[in-house]
């Protein structure tokens, strides 16, 4: 009796990777077990960079908070302390797209934590 080695699951599995390894470079894209460590090595980099990502975000914005804020007389700490004892509940990313694309808005909001 022949050995059952389910080679329909076997092929759809190698070819769900070949595919996620397309536009790879040399062998990564079309060698089985090149392109499945290549691909896993991109997705653990993927999950890595995801966290990160919001990480630089946050710095980021922090620092265009305080470059704007700094243009008023009041650096990054003081005005988040201000703004949150004056109970103004704006986040980092609304303080920062204030600070760059509409200073007169932001100058409104430093005024108010003042």
């Amino acid at each position: 009796m022949p050995r059952s080695v389910n080679a329909v699951a076997s092929r759809a599995r190698r070819k769900r990777i070949l595919k996620v390894a397309k536009g790879y470079w040399g062998r990564r894209s079309n060698v089985w077990t090149v392109a499945k460590n290549a691909v896993e090595k991109g997705w653990t980099y993927a999950y890595r960079d995801r966290k990160a990502k919001k990480r630089e975000f946050r710095k980021l914005w922090i620092q265009r908070i305080n470059a704007g804020a700094r243009e008023h007389g009041v650096s990054y700490s003081q005005l988040m302390g201000n703004l949150k004892k004056a109970n103004i509940e704006l986040n980092r990313k609304v303080l920062a797209d204030l600070a760059m694309n509409h200073p007169e808005a932001f100058k409104a909001v430093v005024d108010k934590t003042k």
